[in-house]
């Protein structure tokens, strides 16, 4: 427990950081210094019940703004920092304070990559989804018989569509990849979402790709696609994936490639310097990765602020992962990198299944659609490293369980 902390980022990463130290008795003083006007707040139901109206946003928000100053853990909003000197050991922020630190952790996160301009990015009614504003200006565009474009057939793009559908807008998806989901997700688990999609009237359009965008008056009004088609359209949401916050990082000489790169134990080429969450490059199965999710922000910066509390454990990332389209619910345990070989097991329930990923005859992941046995077994024979012969797997009058046991 010894001087200033500054955690750059107030999500969700760095708000964990912040709240596991004071649940660890560590008294050091904390600053967490964040781009937004908000304390911070969960995002993924910015996505879906958030934008649907089901969750007002005080009920986002991990803490009230009095849980602050009570726990001796100081907010600066609506800063951006714009430069860290390594040497003094200080940020110097946009508006033209400066802190120094003792230790650092850059909790950035990630950002949506966005249309450039000249394919009509820069249009109005062309969004991304990422933060509260994103999230209320798309809002209150969502009216019922409206026309909405969704390029991507990633999980942000297909909530988006899913709320867009219940709110009674019509929906096409179209994905220039040869199926949706083809970085994330297997054939099976594709062939399973899209056809819970166009049952609830979405039009997905595979191998499509999009030429640009057109307006009127700066508004967008159609796509047309690589095809030569043209297609109307009152709005659009782009979900073609996210980069790495990391330019701060890399400005200050700390070794980065899409995202900044850390070892077992978050720190960055600069030993006084950590990483968490999206923005951080960890080592897994031999290679670097970046995993993107609510519970590798939450691990990974609880890890680091263990480590910060005088620890010596590595992070070990267990990844999973969620996606709520309509009353489907997508569970997602293990990472499927390099998968080789999956095999589809029917749930117990109309409509559920599970796919198990293997690489190398070894379990590696495990989707479970609306099958949450599935999803809890897959998950803690991954965390146990156990594996389980294939052959088991496909026998659906098998029961898993009893492998755990």
């Amino acid at each position: 427990m010894t001087g200033r902390l500054v955690i750059i980022g107030a999500g969700q990463a760095g708000f964990a950081l912040a709240a596991k130290l004071r649940a660890l008795k560590d008294a050091r003083p904390i600053t967490i210094i964040g781009g937004e006007a908000d304390y911070p707040y969960q995002r993924p139901p910015l996505s879906k019940k958030y934008l649907l109206g089901e969750m007002s946003f005080d009920r986002l928000q991990f803490r009230t703004s009095d849980w602050y100053p009570e726990n001796n853990v100081e907010v600066w909003l609506s800063t951006f920092v714009e430069a860290i000197d390594r040497q003094a050991k200080s940020v110097r922020c946009g508006d033209g304070r400066s802190l120094d630190f003792h230790t650092l952790v850059i909790a950035t996160g990630s950002s949506p990559r966005r249309l450039p301009d000249e394919m009509g990015g820069s249009l109005g009614g062309v969004y991304v989804v990422r933060d509260k504003q994103d999230a209320d200006r798309l809002a209150a565009e969502m009216k019922p018989g409206r026309k909405l474009l969704v390029i991507g057939g990633g999980y942000i793009g297909l909530e988006g569509a899913a709320v867009a559908r219940h709110l009674g807008l019509e929906v096409t998806v179209i994905e220039m990849a040869e199926r949706i989901l083809q970085r994330v997700a297997s054939k099976a688990t594709a062939d399973a979402m899209r056809a819970i999609h166009e049952a609830h009237g979405v039009s997905i359009r595979e191998k499509t790709g999009l030429t640009r965008l057109l307006g009127v008056n700066g508004q967008v009004t159609a796509a047309e696609l690589a095809s030569g088609e043209v297609i109307d359209t009152d709005l659009v949401i782009v979900g073609i994936g996210a980069s790495a916050n990391d330019a701060i990082a890399t400005a200050a000489g700390i070794e980065t490639m899409n995202g900044i790169v850390v070892d077992e134990f978050a720190r960055t080429s600069d030993p006084n310097i950590f990483a968490a969450g999206d923005c951080a490059l960890l080592p897994w199965d031999g290679g670097r990765v970046r995993l993107e999710s609510v519970q590798n922000a939450v691990d990974q910066a609880e890890a680091v602020a263990a480590i910060l509390a005088g620890g010596h454990d590595p992070y070990r990332p267990k990844p999973w992962f969620w996606s709520d389209q309509y009353d489907v619910k997508l569970q997602i345990a293990g990472f499927n990198l390099g998968y080789d070989r999956t095999i589809v097991r029917p749930g117990a329930r109309e409509g559920s299944q599970s796919i198990w990923y293997y690489k190398e005859g070894i379990l590696v992941a495990v989707d479970a659609i609306n099958d949450a046995k599935a999803y809890v077994t897959g998950k803690k024979l991954l965390e146990l490293g156990r594996n389980v012969d294939p052959a088991v797997v496909a026998d659906a009058s098998s029961d898993l369980k009893q492998l755990i046991a």
